[in-house]
């Protein structure tokens, strides 16, 4: 895994966390003003990740998503698809769990 960092179209950086075949896993939960704050918030995802409480959802269409949430109650990050049952989004949102901590970047 990998974090990436992009701009979208109003000027904003986000960050995206990438899989090995570059599909988008994970985003973030809120733009940022600078680049250099979406970097700093992807390296603090990763290193808090397996510490995270991760929510699976049904969300309006049926399909099943995650998000991590801090401690606070706000959003972190959000899953990078949706799923056609609770078991795989859980399992997803196991993989970045686990896995975030060693990924590479930004």
């Amino acid at each position: 895994m990998r974090f990436e960092i992009s701009t979208d179209k109003a000027g904003k950086a986000r960050w995206a966390l990438l899989s090995e075949n570059g599909q988008s896993v994970a985003s973030s939960g809120q733009p940022f003003s600078t680049v250099s704050n979406a970097r700093r918030a992807a390296r603090s995802f990763g290193e808090r990740a397996t510490s995270t409480e991760f929510e699976v959802y049904a969300d309006a269409g049926g399909a099943y998503r995650w998000r991590a949430k801090s401690g606070n109650g706000q959003t972190t990050a959000s899953s990078g698809e949706s799923f056609s049952s609770r078991s795989n989004a859980q399992r997803a949102a196991d993989n970045v769990r686990d896995n975030a901590g060693a990924a590479t970047g930004p």
